[in-house]
């Protein structure tokens, strides 16, 4: 991690917790980062529980994510939930393109794209997902992939002057309990911090880049020693309050 860059620590909960749980599993994180104070954490529960969690955190340290949103603020879209209505519901962070977005429900980069003006256009903050399939990293593809995707953002990243954060996911290690090694995360963040630096170079040092893919308490430390991580996007431990309050500890600069 970077002193310059204060780390981020966000817990993706998936389709878990959409009830009374979610109130209860925030009050259990919010109440044990009361400590910490040089860091951000962000948690994302369904949407069902967005505003209920919102009330929950109200004074606290922990801020609130939604897990996706349409690109259009209104319409006829059945189901689906957008920028403004995230925003009454409390949020202020929002996960954009994430692996199992892309690879589930066929979101290509121009999706991901309009989905990330959208955020930025109500005052969201995006939390843009990148990644490799497991064909892809052992055909050597890995670093021309991550580049791909994030040049269809770069415009929205140039605007946003660090307020959005781009999340390293390779996607072999999404739930699958292997996690790139500290050597692999650091050279793809190392690689979409030099592609930041070709728009500017107070960009490449103000935008966070998180590393997202089983992180866990027991690997947590040696990913957010890397020089270019800035912290972890989280997803099963971010349901076990104990595991990730462990891992926000472990992101806490000394």
């Amino acid at each position: 991690m970077n002193a310059q860059r204060r780390p981020l620590i966000a817990g993706n909960w998936k389709m878990f917790h959409g009830g009374p749980g979610a109130c209860d599993l925030a009050a259990q994180i919010a109440a044990g980062v009361e400590d910490l104070d040089h860091i951000d954490v962000v948690i994302c529960p369904p949407f069902t529980a967005l505003a209920a969690v919102a009330a929950e955190l109200e004074g606290r340290k922990v801020q609130l994510g939604a897990q996706n949103l349409h690109p259009q603020a209104s319409g006829a879209f059945t189901g689906e939930v957008s920028g403004p209505m995230l925003v009454e519901c409390g949020a202020r962070w929002v996960i954009v393109g994430h692996s199992e977005r892309r690879h589930q429900y066929g979101e290509g980069d121009d999706l991901v794209a309009a989905k990330t003006k959208a955020a930025l256009d109500v005052g969201l903050r995006p939390i843009i997902c990148v990644g490799e399939t497991l064909a892809e990293r052992t055909g050597g593809q890995t670093l021309a992939v991550v580049q791909h995707q994030l040049e269809a953002v770069m415009p929205m990243l140039e605007r946003s002057q660090g307020q959005a954060v781009v999340a390293y996911e390779p996607v072999w290690a999404i739930g699958t309990g292997h996690n790139a090694t500290t050597a692999q995360a650091q050279e793809v963040h190392a690689m979409i911090r030099a592609q930041l630096r070709q728009l500017s170079s107070q960009l490449a040092e103000r935008t966070r880049i998180l590393y997202g893919g089983s992180v866990k308490p027991d690997n947590a430390a040696a990913l957010l020693s890397c020089p270019d991580v800035d912290g972890a996007l989280v997803g099963g431990a971010s349901l076990d309050p104990h595991q990730f309050l462990a891992i926000a500890r472990a992101a806490q600069p000394a």
